[in-house]
């Protein structure tokens, strides 16, 4: 996926945080997100590709073009 000022993330939390670690959880928050099907659409930067990395077996991530 290529960064860019113009990308956004589109997330959807596929999967539960129930039984993950502490920072799974603030993690799925910080990112708006808490059940799942829920779907947030954030800015491509390296702080939000952190943030997914942490989580990546929760969710699925689309690029969205503006």
């Amino acid at each position: 996926m290529a960064q860019g000022t113009d990308t956004r993330l589109k997330i959807t939390q596929t999967r539960s945080g129930i039984g993950g670690k502490r920072n799974q959880l603030e993690t799925l928050r910080t990112l708006g997100l808490g059940r799942i099907g829920k779907v947030t659409v954030r800015g491509d930067s390296p702080v939000v590709r952190g943030q997914i990395s942490i989580v990546s077996h929760l969710v699925t991530v689309e690029e969205v073009s503006e």
